[in-house]
């Protein structure tokens, strides 16, 4: 049981993806993210190689939707798969497979892809879109998340949930923002406090890692 938003801040550029699913460390499997590449989501009944190879298909030239069909024609058993991609020039696509679990749905839009499966209802999805459309002037984790608990308002997955990341590649090699919730009774809103925590440093800790005679200090042991 998952649902995703991969996505593209036409803004700033920024790729993203948050996630939320029944299964544990969603985080550590499904999301995946190059700055200047793309945003993809890999997810259903898991392959985690198949988000890596989206990425390298996208940095190779092909499209959203190129990207998806190849990788899917040479996924091994890729009925079992759910994909979204989102490519630099905001290009989304989505592909689940025949055995996409329960009740699944897929929305695109102009920088955005979401998918689910082991749906409440086949609204969800739209609901998780609609509001990443809605909010263009937030941070886009503050946007992924805000889609989740779109998504979770609109009823959500079949069952509980356990687990919830995200993850944004802004202007470096490595994810700015990468934040999980690998088991917990209510992982969205665990991820959304750790979230509140992360965002007003998030900028600083980018300066630590490009010029730390700039970057400010924390107080913290060691912390000059």
């Amino acid at each position: 049981m998952t649902i995703s938003i991969a996505a593209r801040c036409e803004r700033t550029g920024a790729f993203g993806v948050a996630i939320s699913s029944s299964s544990p460390s969603v985080g550590s499997r499904c999301p995946n993210v190059r700055a200047g590449v793309g945003a993809v989501s890999s997810q259903n009944v898991t392959d985690p190689s198949l988000g890596p190879a989206l990425l390298d298909a996208l940095q190779s030239g092909l499209g959203a939707h190129e990207a998806l069909a190849k990788i899917s024609a040479t996924a091994t058993h890729p009925e079992f798969r759910q994909l979204t991609v989102v490519d630099k020039s905001g290009e989304s696509a989505v592909y689940s497979g025949e055995k996409s679990l329960g009740i699944n749905a897929e929305v695109t839009a102009k920088n955005v892809a979401a998918a689910g499966n082991m749906l409440a209802n086949e609204s969800v999805i739209q609901a998780m879109v609609d509001s990443f459309n809605k909010t263009v002037e937030n941070e886009l984790a503050d946007r992924l998340i805000l889609a989740l608990e779109a998504g979770v308002q609109a009823g959500g997955e079949a069952g509980p949930v356990h687990s919830a990341a995200v993850l944004v590649a802004t202007e470096v090699s490595w994810p700015t923002t990468n934040l999980r919730v690998d088991w917990d009774e209510n992982p969205i809103s665990k991820l959304r406090e750790i979230y509140n925590v992360w965002a007003p440093q998030a900028k600083d800790y980018l300066t630590r890692a490009l010029n730390p005679n700039s970057a400010p200090s924390y107080g913290v042991p060691g912390d000059e």
